[in-house]
């Protein structure tokens, strides 16, 4: 009898030990990172799609200013269908509201998801974005609205490349100091896309 419970302590104090070793090696096996003790009482560091959610003032900044400045590209552009002499003056205007109005709902979407207020509607923004990001003042947009044919296309092409130069350089701001990824991806293609139409445009006007 004193023999076989000899051999129950033992068994049970082998199995005891084996439990104990896959326990070690499971919380071990991963060093000592904080990966490896994640659901161990230590919060994982956090991940990649978590922290592309994130957002600053910069992302803010940018979003209420290229709303506006957007809508007033897009109100130029519409211009262009019945006032526009040039057929390229035309395309161009309708590359330009193709692009920016979808743009111009996502940035809203943006601001309305961080709690912040979308700007008012209206061309000139009503604030001054006109003196920093090259908004035109809506004596400008008189005037544009007011001419046609050859004076149209000269005086679009004008306005539209100061337009685009402020753009590039709020997206400039953006691309540097921003936290939001889509937001600096977005930055990324204004840069891109209004600087071969800046150049498009300056050709234009030289031609002309």
């Amino acid at each position: 009898m004193t023999a076989y419970r000899f051999t129950v302590r033992r068994t049970a104090a082998v199995a005891a030990a084996a439990t104990a070793a896959v326990l070690l090696a499971a919380c071990g096996g991963g060093g000592d990172s904080p990966a490896a003790h994640a659901g161990h009482g230590t919060a994982a560091a956090p991940s990649a799609s978590s922290a592309g959610r994130a957002w600053n003032a910069a992302d803010v900044s940018f979003a209420k200013g290229m709303i506006p400045h957007h809508r007033q590209a897009v109100a130029m552009a519409g211009l262009a269908a019945t006032r526009a002499r040039s057929t390229e003056v035309r395309q161009l205007a309708a590359r330009i509201e193709k692009a920016q109005g979808p743009e111009i709902r996502t940035l809203s979407g943006w601001l309305t998801a961080w709690g912040e207020d979308v700007p008012e509607g209206g061309a000139t923004g009503g604030h001054a974005w006109h003196s920093a990001a090259g908004m035109m003042a809506a004596e400008e947009m008189d005037e544009l609205e007011k001419s046609s044919g050859e004076a149209f296309d000269t005086a679009f092409l004008r306005m539209m490349v100061e337009h685009h130069e402020g753009a590039v350089a709020m997206a400039g701001t953006e691309r540097s100091e921003g936290a939001h990824r889509p937001a600096r991806d977005m930055a990324g293609d204004i840069v891109t896309s209004q600087s071969a139409e800046i150049r498009r445009m300056k050709a234009l006007l030289g031609a002309n």
